[in-house]
């Protein structure tokens, strides 16, 4: 082989270990967040090392943010030349978000560019979301984007009982032993030991009861205008009382006070198996198997609570977007009455 293909051979083998060696160590850093390793290996960039010329913020997988959940930015950084940068996370991009910082007002934003709203509508009622991202190494690069507060979503207000505790397995039986060897010398002939029986197995516990559900209280209003929205405030004993803003186009309130799920039976032990008979003449019986223990019950499902929707006469036509459900209870009942505003 000649010099220089062996030293073709050689600097192949050597990128080739160094990519693996890259495609083992991405997932590790990812993890950790080791940044100036993965800037080394060319997975993240700096901003300050690079010549950006715009900003932009945006919400590209969701309209709006609605009470209780949450939604990623993606920043987009453009170089005079025209290339483009993404953040990283939900963008999918090099750009740290250690390099970029977030002020929000009335969400709030993560380090990793996640924005929240409060679950409490009535902190954010009537107001408009807003960030603003600058760069400390670029003083003057500003994005700034309104986030949509919107209320056509799905909520769920969950007051069903605990499930119930799941039984303990049964322990298994122990074995027999086996019964000792005889004599096969047709001269000298003896009987082999029989084996001695297996134990059984005991029985699996039964599973605990499902806890019943409260009762639930559902008041209902509605605010009228250009686009009606339903008030609704939710109360249990023991519960903070819980409030939603509802859309009625597209946006829905399910109410559940289901009874708790009862508690898995446990396995029944396996019997134990009975020992072998001893070779001999005759050879010895075999021991009786032990039975299996018998597999626990389950526990019974808990009541589900009663639940009471009270509604003011101008939210009647809305009332299909309020869904019920509490398994194991009474039916709910429905009370038209004068509701005033909530909030």
């Amino acid at each position: 082989m000649s010099r220089v293909k062996s030293q073709q051979i050689s600097r192949t083998s050597t990128k080739l270990a160094s990519l693996t060696l890259a495609f083992v160590l991405a997932p590790m850093l990812a993890l950790c967040g080791c940044s100036a390793i993965q800037v080394k290996l060319g997975m993240k960039v700096y901003v300050a090392q690079l010549p950006i010329a715009t900003m932009q913020a945006s919400l590209p997988r969701d309209p709006g943010i609605a009470p209780g959940e949450k939604s990623s930015l993606v920043v987009t950084l453009t170089q005079p030349d025209g290339r483009v940068w993404v953040t990283e996370g939900a963008g999918k991009g090099k750009i740290l978000w250690s390099d970029l910082a977030i002020a929000a007002s009335v969400v709030s934003a993560s380090k990793k560019g996640v924005l929240s709203l409060p679950r409490d509508p009535r902190l954010s009622d009537g107001k408009a979301g807003h960030v603003i991202v600058t760069v400390a190494s670029h003083p003057d690069l500003r994005a700034e984007l309104d986030i949509p507060l919107r209320y056509n979503y799905k909520f769920v207000s969950n007051f069903s009982g605990s499930s119930g505790s799941s039984g303990i397995n049964g322990s298994d039986g122990t074995d027999g032993a086996s019964g000792s060897t005889g004599s096969m010398d047709p001269d000298q002939p003896s009987a082999g030991g029989n084996g001695t029986d297996g134990t059984d197995g005991s029985n699996g516990q039964d599973g605990g009861a499902g806890s019943d559900a409260p009762p639930v209280d559902v008041r209902v209003t509605l605010r009228s205008g250009p686009h009606p929205l339903l008030q609704a405030g939710v109360s249990a004993p023991g519960h903070k009382q819980r409030f939603y803003l509802v859309d009625p186009q597209g946006g829905s309130l399910t109410v559940t006070a289901d009874g708790g799920p009862g508690g898995s039976g446990g396995k029944g032990g396996r019997g134990g198996r009975g020992g072998s008979g001893g070779m001999g003449t005759p050879n010895g019986s075999s021991g009786r198997d032990g039975s299996d223990g018998r597999n626990g019950f389950d526990g019974s499902q808990g009541r589900g609570g009663q639940i009471t929707v009270t509604y003011d006469p101008q939210a009647k036509p809305f009332l299909n977007v309020i869904r019920l459900s509490n398994r194991g209870g009474p039916p709910p009942e429905f009370n038209e009455e004068p509701v005033a505003s909530l909030w």
